[in-house]
């Protein structure tokens, strides 16, 4: 059998398939896949490891007869009609659990980047400009005391509270489903959305993006923020409205905002690079090692499971 992998991932996925006995392909060129690359290389696979960065609408599910099983390399898996997939017969599948500790991690150094200003004063520093210590050079925001708002309690909304709670914070979260659990272990309150607009020093964001997440920060709610306030999204990009963020951190109606995912990503709009208060991430919310070389193995077992006539692990 025939397996496709649409981007060079960590060399045990590959090594995996070949155990078993697939016939192996790999787009190994340094960029997304063209949706026209895609279709050539992809339409006689049994089984394809997909990227956000690869769309498979109807159009291109129609064109692989012999698919299987599409196995994201990600949590999230919005690039996919799942809907549609399903009713082709394909099973498709994400990686759940094993990006949980490295997007917190992140989540938490955007936070910390945004409230100490880290990257605008290692600007300042490199070009020379520091002549020594000022009373009030570059304050940034304090931790302690602060309210941290969680937008989706999920797992790595609550890995991403329970580490912040460690510099003294308050936890608030809004999520469809109250977290009994999460409750208890960091003090955490569930509030409606606006509500935690409105009280929230800091808010992450960690939710899937889907029809009713898309836009659901946006012109009317963002305005409830404080002007103290500092956002986070390590999640999907198009759950913010971006443009209305950047006009609100132009007019400095709130205090920084950090982004790892952006709207129309990879493009990202320009007028981003012209402001201080913000932090730039290039999609890096599970970028490392362990986390990666993990969600190679799980994409790359569900395959396995799925083309040996078996349950998938980690079905969508």
């Amino acid at each position: 059998m025939k397996v496709f992998i649409t981007r060079k991932i960590q060399p045990i996925g590959k090594e995996l398939l070949l155990k078993e006995g697939f016939e192996v392909s790999v787009f190994n060129k340094n960029r997304p896949i063209t949706k026209d690359e895609l279709l050539k290389k992809a339409k006689n696979a049994d089984a394809i490891i997909s990227l956000l960065t690869e769309k498979f609408d109807k159009e291109v599910i129609d064109q692989l007869p012999n698919c299987k099983i599409i196995a994201n390399f990600a949590v999230g898996y919005n690039n996919i009609d799942v809907e549609y997939a399903m009713k082709k017969g394909i099973v498709v599948t994400n990686t759940p659990d094993v990006l949980t500790e490295a997007t917190a991690e992140t989540a938490v150094s955007l936070i910390l980047a945004c409230a100490k200003r880290i990257p605008e004063v290692d600007k300042f520093v490199r070009e020379n400009k520091f002549t020594g210590w000022e009373p009030e050079l570059f304050l940034g925001i304090e931790l302690k005391n602060k309210t941290v708002g969680i937008i989706g309690a999920g797992r790595i909304g609550q890995e991403t509270a329970k580490r912040i709670k460690s510099f003294g914070t308050k936890i608030v979260y809004f999520n469809r489903t109250k977290k009994n659990e999460f409750e208890k272990e960091v003090g955490a309150k569930k509030v409606s959305l606006n509500t935690l607009l409105k009280v929230s020093d800091i808010i992450s964001i960690h939710l899937p993006l889907n029809s009713k997440t898309h836009f659901l920060l946006n012109e009317e709610n963002m305005n409830q923020l404080k002007p103290t306030a500092i956002i986070v999204n390590t999640a999907r990009g198009e759950i913010v409205d971006e443009k209305y963020l950047i006009k609100m951190l132009q007019k400095k109606k709130i205090f920084s905002a950090g982004f790892d995912v952006y709207e129309n990503e990879p493009i990202l709009n320009p007028k981003l690079f012209n402001l201080n208060n913000v932090v730039l991430l290039p999609h890096i919310g599970s970028a490392t090692n362990e986390t990666r070389t993990a969600i190679a193995k799980l994409a790359t077992q569900n395959v396995i499971q799925v083309l040996k006539g078996k349950k998938p692990i980690t079905p969508v």
